[in-house]
């Protein structure tokens, strides 16, 4: 088939009608449960996928998909919809004390800050998602459900997992499907600040903020035995495109529904989607002219991923979140985990006040850094510690300036404070200014 995947699922979308259901916020605090019923995976058709024949279809109605071999993706009528997929690599439930938590994907209305929303993918309908806090060598079962049109996975990024658990799609898992539940489980290891996203469709998902902090404690940790603390905070620095999220999330949902029961009916091939069982086939197939790649020109429209809008846990400055406000005491040590969850590079400076750069990508640096700046990659966490010795009201800002606005308006965007808690009669006191 010629037709790359965006113009398949826009023609689809012209006789599927609009796929997005209605938005319903889910609980942002992830909560250790119990085992959930394993749900058996919707009926489907076997019709036989272009290549297939004599393949078996690889889930049977109501028994869970274990794993076990390649991707379904070249199955005959695969279909996982509804599924709760374990997959190996992992210990069971009866050989170690797993601590179980639920997490989802859905569509959800965010509000950036007052006038601005747009509709993204989101992990319990928050941006960011819920935040783990868990004990490094903890056992982590996370069932994660699957509640759009789209496919998912989970990537636990800076966590030594077992290979079936990284959440890569098609390297490590299939992607999970519409309707299904994935399990993923591993061990909490090593201690520190790492993060969880999704790793499909990964530049709409960033745009989307499609992640969350996996904050792992140690009963040994050597931060807090040379800085003695007791409050910590996570910051997640995001850049949005809202235009190009909104474009593309349009042009996914116009057709899902009807793809994803084609898919269930064995009635695409997988080249539609741009599946091959190896490069070779891939190439085989680019030579014969059967298909052609979306990065040929022409073949697929392009626009630039251009970010307009910044901000720290979900919000623009000044629409700051209670959890982004560095509250500190005179006297006090604070810990700041920052999170780079988006594609930018961020340059964080806090006013007033050196600060010491202890861990970078969760793990403590031999010899830490006294500081006022720090440069935060994409995909990195850095930790600060900050002694409260200049009572006041302090900025603390990404000091590329284009990442504080709103939409090319100053001041917005990646910026929050830090607040004394305990000065008594402070001789001026913040106020709101949208435009400068």
């Amino acid at each position: 088939m010629n037709w790359n995947r965006r113009e398949f699922l826009q023609s689809v979308g012209a006789f599927a009608g609009s796929a997005l259901a209605a938005i319903g916020l889910g609980a942002h605090t992830v909560r250790a449960t119990e085992r959930a019923p394993e749900q058996a995976p919707a009926e489907h058709e076997g019709h036989d996928m272009e290549g297939m024949e004599g393949m078996e279809a690889p889930v049977e109605p109501g028994q869970p998909y274990l794993g076990g071999h390649g991707s379904m993706m070249f199955m005959r009528g695969h279909n996982l919809m509804g599924a709760y997929t374990e997959p190996t690599g992992a210990p069971s439930d009866d050989d170690v004390d797993y601590r179980t938590f639920r997490i989802h994907f859905e569509i959800a209305e965010h509000e950036l800050l007052p006038g601005m929303t747009f509709k993204a993918f989101t992990f319990n309908g928050k941006i960011p998602g819920p935040e783990f806090r868990v004990k490094e060598g903890e056992w982590i079962k996370v069932e994660a459900t699957n509640r759009t049109e789209e496919m998912h996975t989970i990537h636990w990024h800076g966590v030594d997992v077992p290979y079936t658990m990284d959440g890569v799609p098609m390297i490590t898992q299939d992607p999970i499907h519409p309707g299904e539940t994935f399990v993923y489980r591993f061990q909490a290891k090593p201690a520190g600040t790492r993060f969880y996203h999704c790793h499909w469709g990964t530049p709409l998902h960033m745009s989307s903020a499609l992640h969350g902090a996996f904050i792992i404690d140690s009963d040994d940790d050597p931060i807090r035995q040379d800085y003695p603390y007791e409050r910590d905070y996570t910051l997640i620095l995001e850049s949005w495109d809202v235009d190009f999220t909104r474009r593309e999330l349009n042009a996914l949902l116009k057709g899902m529904k009807q793809v994803n029961r084609l898919m269930a009916q064995g009635r695409l091939s997988p080249a539609t989607h741009g599946f091959f069982r190896n490069f070779a086939e891939f190439e085989r197939a680019v030579d014969s002219g059967d298909y052609i790649p979306p990065y040929v020109r022409g073949a697929a429209p392009f626009r630039r991923w251009q970010p307009n809008f910044f901000g720290i846990n979900g919000k623009s400055y000044p629409a700051v979140d209670p959890r982004s406000l560095l509250k500190i005491k005179e006297g006090e040590w604070i810990r700041v985990r920052i999170i780079n969850g988006g594609m930018g590079l961020h340059h964080m400076h806090l006013h007033g006040h050196q600060f010491v750069h202890v861990a970078q990508d969760g793990n403590p640096l031999e010899h830490p850094l006294r500081l006022n700046t720090v440069s935060i990659l994409p995909g990195t966490t850095v930790d600060i510690m900050i002694f409260g010795d200049n009572p006041g009201f302090w900025t603390f800002h990404d000091h590329n300036t284009l990442n504080a606005q709103n939409n090319g308006i100053y001041p917005g965007g990646m910026i929050t404070l830090m607040v004394y808690e305990d000065m008594a009669s402070p001789p001026y006191v913040p106020s709101v200014s949208l435009i400068q």
